[in-house]
């Protein structure tokens, strides 16, 4: 690279302190390793653990409703859903009112190890609130949906 296309430094650390697609990616990251680790024993990742807790509703939702709440593709839904599948957690069926789409149905199992999950869940909530007291968690949540 020729030295008249080169950045200047600066603009790197300038990219560095302002750029929020790096901060909320690392916040992301660091939030997600967190509750990996919390919900390993209950072999759960936090994105599982996602996943079955927006399937706990009165009536099993279709596919497409929960890829949009966890801003996903339905390929990913799909692929993210086989696991779980597998252990019995969730199962997929065929809408009655409509055989091309899928419902997706939280099973008892499923229903039984997210209650067991949820207070660990709940408990790193408090924890990682509680690193940052002058923090607006809630005021945060909003904007990050905001901008989602």
């Amino acid at each position: 690279m020729s030295s008249t296309n080169a950045l200047p430094f600066e603009t790197t650390l300038l990219v560095k302190d302002r750029c929020l697609c790096l901060h909320v990616q690392r916040a992301a990251r660091a939030l997600g390793r967190r509750f990996d680790e919390e919900l390993r024993p209950f072999d759960l990742t936090n994105g599982q653990f996602s996943l079955l807790m927006s399937l706990n509703r009165p009536a099993p939702p279709p596919m497409g409703p929960v890829a949009t709440l966890l801003a996903m593709d339905r390929t990913t839904l799909t692929a993210a859903l086989k696991p779980l599948e597998r252990r019995g957690l969730v199962r997929i069926a065929s809408d009655a009112s409509d055989r091309r789409s899928r419902i997706l149905i939280l099973t008892a199992k499923g229903r039984s190890l997210l209650a067991r999950a949820l207070p660990v869940w709940q408990r790193t909530h408090e924890e990682i609130e509680q690193l940052a007291p002058g923090v607006d968690w809630n005021g945060l949540r909003q904007n990050l949906h905001a901008i989602s």
